[in-house]
């Protein structure tokens, strides 16, 4: 799959952990290209603010990462949106992980070595990255706590990772709420992502007559190449040459 040129009418979706950003041990240890925050900031202004990043982490986390950019978000799959105003909205509000399982994953983790439990503010995510010989006891004890029938709550596979999530929040409503409102709605939609959870992102975008990249396919698995992919659409839309790739994820 050949990525599309970027222009005036394109709206952007993009995965972080992955995607812009390369896969770290664990996901405090990610390291930010230094011109990345600045590249997202130009195609900001050139799309009219129709970019918004659609992740995993809470909020919070994608501004610490990006700043100073603070751009439209979906956190936590779709849980947390902030439209281009400012407004933000949960889906379903007032919903989390209960303490016991948070507590019971705790416990576990501490007897599985490498094993990391990564709160969220409505859900969770456990990471056996570092600790692989411990993924089948993983899944068991959150299979165990997570029915298949429960009401609120399912689970996601990850890259060597489980998250428990809410059932009602997905990446495709996230895109799906975000095109209905100013600046995205009208335009083409692209979604970028890496893994399991962006293929719902991927499919909204293809029904709203836009394009969903998977990183593997598009881009050979490389979060530079996305970035350079990125940094190339700017240059054109401020109408220069496309340039060779940036792998720092920066705008020369």
């Amino acid at each position: 799959m050949t990525p599309p040129e970027l222009d005036r009418k394109s709206a952007l979706f993009l995965d972080l952990d992955g995607t812009l950003l390369e896969i770290a041990a664990t996901p405090e240890q990610v390291v930010v290209p230094p011109g990345l925050p600045a590249l997202l900031t130009h195609l900001h202004h050139q799309l009219d603010g129709a970019l918004a990043i659609v992740t995993g982490r809470p909020l919070p986390q994608i501004d610490e990462l990006l700043r100073p950019f603070v751009p439209s978000a979906a956190g936590e799959h779709g849980v947390s949106l902030r439209y281009a105003d400012g407004t933000r909205e949960e889906l379903p509000a007032g919903i989390a992980v209960p303490t016991a399982w948070r507590d019971a994953l705790q416990a576990a983790a501490e007897r599985w070595p490498g094993v990391l439990v990564e709160p969220k503010p409505h859900g969770l995510a456990v990471h056996y990255r570092l600790a692989p010989e411990y993924g089948n006891e993983v899944w068991r004890l959150v299979r165990e706590l997570v029915p298949p029938e429960h009401p609120w709550f399912r689970l996601v596979p990850a890259r060597e990772a489980v998250e428990i999530g809410l059932r009602a929040a997905s990446k495709g409503h996230a895109v799906e709420r975000l095109m209905a409102h100013a600046p995205f709605h009208g335009r083409r939609p692209i979604f970028v992502g890496d893994d399991f959870t962006d293929e719902a992102g991927m499919t909204k975008a293809r029904e709203l007559g836009g394009v969903g990249l998977r990183v593997a396919e598009a881009f050979g698995g490389d979060p530079a190449k996305v970035r350079a992919w990125l940094a190339q659409g700017a240059h054109r839309l401020d109408g220069r040459s496309a340039l060779p790739a940036v792998p720092s994820g920066g705008m020369p």
